[in-house]
């Protein structure tokens, strides 16, 4: 601040992730955004919140202060989805737990208000966006509030902030009360003053949506029908004493042009130097030789918070933007020639699903891609191939990786198979990660996914092409246990496909019902909000042990859950010798001692070698 001639900052910008000055994370690009306008932010990393003067280091800034709990939201971060203490945070410093508190944003905005009782306080980042009004929160099994009310904060900003942040700046530097700031896209406020809001649309009573499970579920869709930045409308929620939280329409989506000047903004592309000596910060390594082409996503996922968060009108930077970011990546000193990504919540899409979004906005109550793709769909990957084609022609580019994902069913779409040739031929290293997620389309169905004949027909397409490419290849599917809508017996037609597919997989991803999506709403109130018809929600955590290990039935350890899950399904034909069988009947008793023997095996072996050693 001396160096620089700053006697006070306009922003104190307080974070719960170590602070990396790269623009996959969010409070890289909102800082250097005010930079860039002519503000000064200063950044309080993962602050003591057990001491208040860890927040008061720079003093109280000109104009607010801003609060993120991080990348993630800090429960997730913290918690398994068995609500099991994580071992190790990949956004803190040398992987170390514990250098943020649960609910951060919640305890940094108390914590602030302990020492600044009138300051501006405006919070934002995934976890305020995914709980902006009342929502289920699954770690305390309760409907909260609105984290607005909770934090002490002012002003909410959810969605991408870019559009807000700059708004809310300008608002403040003109001397406008921060409870008269009422009129900007994309935030929330709090007010007594009802007769001061218009043109909106009142949801259930907190109080209503805290006991009525229907009435719960009939205002998230309501929400979730809302979404978009042009047929949005406001949203009110009432509390208690006649407090209002007012959710404005949503911000308009960025311009390329837009997006292209956040991306080329000056990062450092690292971690702050002080973390060196702790190890460095893991979350960095996955994306610091990455790409981000495009935000927003039209896949339309139940289970998926990006609807709330990033919206479903697709935004994508240009290619001259990407190639330039691409250079700058192959003049890292250890870069090795290799770009591990280019995509973005889907990598495979780059434009609006169809031409009418820019201008109209998308269908509130119509999915792009479910149950078929639309017919005003546009599937065309031509321009994302000429992309990938300049990055692999660039000097010091072995390599060009696609992980972030594909969509199948919209490649499909395209009558044109030229990405599929190019994404085996050049793209895809061993194994292509994708993520039909279950097999039965009951479940598919809640989960908002295309039917199994659709990966079917990917699966055989693959195969066939890298047949003809003369590789060895394979399909990885990401599968998930106990979604709303699977019952044992939707279990047990997963365990058969993956016998059929010869396939166990290493790691199963258990349901988590994260804040505000589709599917944490089935799962907290039974009721599919879409169309209020009952669904199957496995709670009990043995059913929920059940399913899961029937997707690792080879495992020995799974045995016992597997043989009970086959038993109440009535599946006695999957035990036994026949090759369709699941396991073996043998004694249950022995199974624990094979495993043991075998454990007592390996550790002979390693004191063996031990010994040979000495």
């Amino acid at each position: 601040m001396e160096e620089r001639g700053i006697a006070k900052f306009d922003f104190v910008y307080v974070i719960g992730d170590a602070y990396v000055d790269h623009p996959s994370f969010g409070h890289a690009i909102i800082s250097r955004l005010l930079e860039a306008h002519g503000y000064t932010v200063g950044i309080i990393s993962q602050p003591d919140w057990r001491d208040k003067k860890s927040i008061e280091i720079y003093g109280e800034p000109r104009l607010a202060f801003l609060i993120t709990g991080g990348n993630m939201d800090s429960m997730v971060n913290h918690y398994s989805v068995s609500k099991r203490p994580r071992e190790k945070d990949a956004f803190t410093p040398g992987g170390v737990m514990g250098r943020r508190p649960d609910y951060a944003t919640v305890v940094y905005g108390n914590l602030i208000r302990q020492s600044y009782k009138k300051t501006p306080i405006l919070i934002g980042g995934v976890e305020a966006s995914l709980r902006r009004l009342g929502h289920y929160d699954y770690w305390s099994n309760k409907v909260k509030r609105s984290i607005l009310l909770d934090s002490g904060a002012d002003i909410l900003m959810y969605g991408m902030g870019e559009r807000s942040i700059l708004a809310l700046a300008e608002a403040l530097d003109s001397q406008i009360a921060v409870e008269d700031i009422t009129f900007v896209d994309g935030t929330v406020y709090k007010t007594r003053k009802k007769e001061d809001i218009y043109d909106a649309v009142f949801l259930p009573e907190f109080e209503t949506i805290r006991q009525e499970k229907e009435s719960y579920a009939r205002s998230f869709y309501t929400q979730y029908c809302n979404t978009d930045p042009f047929s949005g409308k406001r949203l009110v929620e009432e509390y208690p004493n006649q407090v209002y939280v007012v959710q404005n329409p949503p911000s308009k989506p960025l311009t390329r042009q837009e997006l292209d000047d956040v991306y080329q903004l000056p990062y450092q592309r690292a971690c702050h130097p002080s973390y060196e000596a702790l190890g460095g910060v893991e979350a960095i390594s996955e994306v610091k030789f990455s790409l981000s082409s495009s935000r927003g996503c039209f896949g339309g996922c139940s289970f998926c918070a990006l609807t709330f968060h990033q919206g479903r009108i697709l935004q994508s930077r240009s290619q001259e933007s990407l190639l330039r970011e691409a250079e700058i990546l192959t003049k890292e000193t250890d870069f090795k020639g290799y770009i591990h990504d280019v995509g973005g919540p889907t990598a495979n899409f780059r434009f609006p699903a169809c031409e009418k979004q820019l201008q109209e906005g998308v269908c509130p109550k119509k999915q792009c891609l479910f149950p078929e793709p639309c017919k005003n769909l546009k599937a065309d990957h031509r321009d994302y191939l000429s992309l990938l084609r300049k990055l692999r022609s660039l000097p010091g580019v072995k390599k060009v990786f696609i992980r972030s994902g594909i969509r199948f069913d919209y490649l499909l779409a395209d009558s044109d198979r030229t990405f599929l040739k190019e994404l085996c031929e050049y793209h895809v290293s061993g194994q292509l990660k994708v993520a039909p997620e279950h097999i039965s389309d009951k479940v598919l169905k809640c989960m908002g996914k295309p039917k199994a004949a659709v990966y079917h027909q990917f699966a055989r397409e693959y195969r066939a092409m890298n047949q003809k490419l003369g590789k060895k290849q394979y399909l990885v599917p990401y599968l998930m246990s106990s979604h709303p809508g699977s019952t044992l017996k939707e279990a047990v037609e997963l365990a058969e496909f993956l016998r059929e597919l010869g396939y166990m997989p290493q790691q199963v991803q258990d349901f988590y019902p994260t804040p505000s999506t589709i599917s944490t709403c089935m799962y907290y109130t039974g009721l599919d909000p879409r169309t209020m018809q009952p669904v199957y929600v496995a709670r009990n955590p043995h059913e929920k042990a059940m399913q899961r290990a029937l997707i690792q039935y080879r495992d020995p350890k799974n045995y016992h859950l597997v043989k009970e899950a086959l038993l109440k399904t009535g599946r006695q034909d999957l035990i036994g010798y026949d090759k369709n069988c699941l396991i073996r009947p043998g004694n249950e008793a022995e199974i624990p001692r094979r495993q043991e023997a075998k454990g007592k095996g390996k550790r002979r072996k390693i004191r063996n070698v031990h010994k040979k050693k000495n």
